[in-house]
């Protein structure tokens, strides 16, 4: 009791363990209760930052250390949404984002500008400084839907693309009325402006991708890698600042420029989400209601009405263009309703803007009142709109999320009536160097469902198993588990005694039903014939799966483009589906660019597969292996090699590929390189469930209806996001 007479209780409270013990608990325990009424936890944050804040209980203040935290989360949010964006899905939709983009900045725009004008009787430069913040918006949303798994939806890409054109443009004239209040605004000023920012595009999405790459080559701690990442965002968004926009577009940028280095699969990108959303985001909101005063609504008239006013304008304007979108590209309600969610809140744009007007000082009153160029009353009614706001665009975007949600998980049961789709990845292991990078490709091959499982196996000789070699092979498998759980996936591990490797496998498949097998090659080893002969005459003789051999060069997510061979007649063979979803997977979590070299025949399925799933991808037609050489010039340090093997005596194999060790030994040591042999009818099929209902799907010809069901057996197994 002595020790607690001493503590200060006076308020605000002034122990910095205190307030962050506080904070924390608020973090923790809103969701928790909010979630029992169906409430989105960001608006328990807001209100919660409302309670405790300088205008509610006084707890504690808006000092520098929770603006500081809240900057960060604000940055965050931006950089997680150009992280994950999906650069392919973003270029095929960039049309409908520049759309979108001038729907809900010039709409806004006119709206408010004339509200301005002749509800608020505001000055021009007034209304037009005022409508620029209802053009705004920031990505409260964004963290509802990425935890429901839709982040990847068209409608998601679309109003992201838009955010970066609307916020961007909004931010320009809030820049050009600040140079006008200061007399600046001249042909010296627009030159300045315009070099300015188009020397931090380029460098933001041209430098930071070559430092990146260097830097994950080079070091491969998770916390330098972490640290180094952070600290390009705070960069990206220190040069905008320096170029005359706002630091959140260049948040924004770094996750774009960033964006194929961290592969949405990955251990970093793990981390980053964990405490962007476990810390910085509910900081973030947390700050923002701390600037709520509802005080203010029950002294002045004019501060109601202006809020109202604000609110009724700015959700108006916004559903409007969300509704425009949606006739135009024929979306769904459901998708509308993410794209308003997403567009709805105001916060950050808003809050430089008025906090921008509200300090420049145009004159003073016959009182010695300053003339602001935004008042007090626009002020607090800022602070309500974005309470309204970000709380009605949680509940529309958390809706439409979770219809969309359930509509897939709806498909992928449809889907899988037709047959087994469990996914189950074997990874062979035996050198410890090895581990990390065959776990990083086993799970960005994988497809994201909650039926996909995976297995290691280590293998001991039977004939005279010590216990030093046992213990080596427990440690080597907790590694593996070690290495999973960075990414947030469960590893099975296995241990058995055989005689050789291949028997040890192949019983282990036929144990566990598996779908796919992973072995890697040492770095400094070459492919031998022996090794190939011995795979073929052990495993793929006895387990037909998906087989991956793997030598890893340098780190997957630094790879730019991955070569694809493909031999003619694969699109007969009925492991075709099952090897390409895995390669699709691959440019899909990485973002790197695929490059199919394959007959015109084989071809006709890959561009109809690229239709209605899009990856960065290039189809060129590979009349003969023999051309295998000719691209050994165009083949960079930065791009990897997939070569699609075959079983002898089946339909695509040729007798090129008795060649391909020599190829690899004495022409792509630097780079990294799959092989991948596909399951082939005829190969032990008795153990294999998925083969016993795909004899329907494999593709015998060309003909559009067999091409037809063909796409639709992808479009069934592809991940859904």
């Amino acid at each position: 009791m002595i020790l607690l007479a001493k503590f200060d209780w006076t308020l605000p409270l002034k122990s910095p363990v205190l307030i962050f013990s506080l904070i924390l608990f608020i973090i923790l325990f809103a969701p928790i209760i909010l979630n029992r009424f169906r409430i989105p936890h960001l608006i328990g944050l807001i209100i919660a930052g409302a309670l405790i804040g300088p205008n509610g209980l006084n707890l504690m203040l808006r000092d520098s250390s929770i603006v500081l935290f809240g900057t960060v989360g604000l940055l965050y949010i931006m950089f997680l949404a150009g992280l994950e964006i999906d650069l392919a899905e973003f270029k095929k939709n960039s049309f409908k984002s520049f759309t979108f983009g001038m729907y809900t900045f010039l709409i806004p725009m006119s709206i408010g500008t004339a509200v301005g004008l002749y509800v608020l009787n505001f000055s021009m430069l007034s209304s037009v400084l005022l409508a620029s913040m209802f053009a705004s918006h920031t990505l409260i949303a964004y963290p509802i839907i990425s935890k429901l798994g839709v982040s990847k939806n068209r409608a998601v890409n679309v109003a992201i693309g838009g955010t970066m054109i609307t916020d961007t443009l909004a931010l320009l004239v809030l820049a050009i009325i600040v140079g006008m209040t200061q007399g600046e605004v001249n042909a010296a000023f627009w030159t300045r402006l315009s070099v300015s920012v188009l020397l931090f595009g380029l460098a933001v999405m041209f430098l930071f991708p070559i430092l990146g790459r260097w830097f994950f080559k080079r070091y491969e701690d998770s916390i330098s890698q972490y640290i180094f990442v952070l600290g390009m965002v705070f960069l990206s968004a220190f040069l905008a600042e320096a170029a005359g926009i706002e630091a959140i577009i260049g948040a924004f940028l770094a996750g774009l420029a960033l964006n194929r280095l961290i592969p949405h699969t990955s251990p970093l990108m793990n981390r980053i989400e964990f405490v962007g959303n476990a810390l910085f985001i509910p900081f973030f909101l947390i700050g923002v209601g701390m600037l709520i005063d509802y005080k203010a609504f029950f002294q002045d008239l004019e501060t109601i009405k202006v809020a109202v006013v604000m609110t009724a304008v700015a959700t108006a304007a916004k559903l409007t263009a969300a509704w425009l979108t949606q006739k135009t590209f024929r979306f769904s309600s459901d998708e509308r309703r993410l794209i308003f969610g997403l567009s709805n809140a105001q916060a950050a744009a808003t809050l430089a803007a008025v906090l921008v007007g509200y300090n420049i000082i145009l004159g003073q009153t016959d009182t010695g009142e300053p003339i602001r160029l935004l008042s007090e009353s626009v002020l607090n009614g800022t602070i309500l709109m974005i309470l309204v706001t970000c709380t009605h665009a949680s509940f529309v975007a958390q809706k439409g999320a979770q219809n969309i949600a359930l509509a897939e998980t709806a498909d992928d049961d449809t889907g899988s009536s037709s047959y087994n789709n469990e996914e189950r990845i074997l990874i062979s292991l035996h050198n410890p160097d090895t581990i990390d990078e065959l776990i990083q490709l086993s799970v960005t091959l994988k497809s994201k469902r909650s039926n996909s499982h995976l297995y290691a196996l280590n293998i001991i000789a039977d004939d005279n198993p010590s216990a030093s070699a046992d213990k080596k092979a427990r440690q080597l498998l907790q590694k593996a588990a070690v290495s999973a759980a960075a990414t947030d996936n469960h590893l099975r591990e296995l241990l058995r005694y055989d005689a050789n490797i291949p028997n040890g496998i192949s019983y282990a498949v036929k144990e566990h039903q598996v779908t796919d097998i992973i072995m890697g090659l040492h770095q400094k080893a070459g492919l031998s014939d022996s090794f190939l002969g011995h795979l073929t005459e052990g495993i793929l003789a006895r387990c037909n799966t998906t087989t991956v051999i793997y030598k890893c060069a340098q780190p997957l997510a630094t790879v730019r483009r991955h070569f694809i061979m493909v031999p003619e007649h694969a699109e007969h063979e009925i492991g075709f589906l099952f090897w390409l979803i895995r390669v699709w997977n691959l440019g899909r979590n990485t973002g790197a660019k695929l490059v199919f070299l394959a007959s015109d025949a084989t071809l006709r399925y890959l561009k109809e597969v690229h239709a209605r799933h899009p990856v960065e991808a290039e189809f060129r037609e590979l009349e003969d292996w023999d051309d295998f050489l000719d691209h050994q010039n165009e083949l960079k340090t930065d791009d990897g090699l997939i070569i699609v093997m075959s079983r002898k005596g089946h339909r695509s194999y040729n007798t090129d590929m008795a060649r391909v060790p020599e190829y690899l030994n004495r022409s792509y040591q630097r780079n990294n390189f799959i092989l991948m042999y596909p399951m082939q009818a005829g190969v032990d099929e008795s153990h294999s469930p998925i083969l016993k209902n795909l004899s329907v799907l494999e593709p015998n010809a060309g003909k559009p209806d067999v091409i037809e069901e063909f796409v639709k057996s992808v479009s069934r197994l592809f991940q859904k996001k």
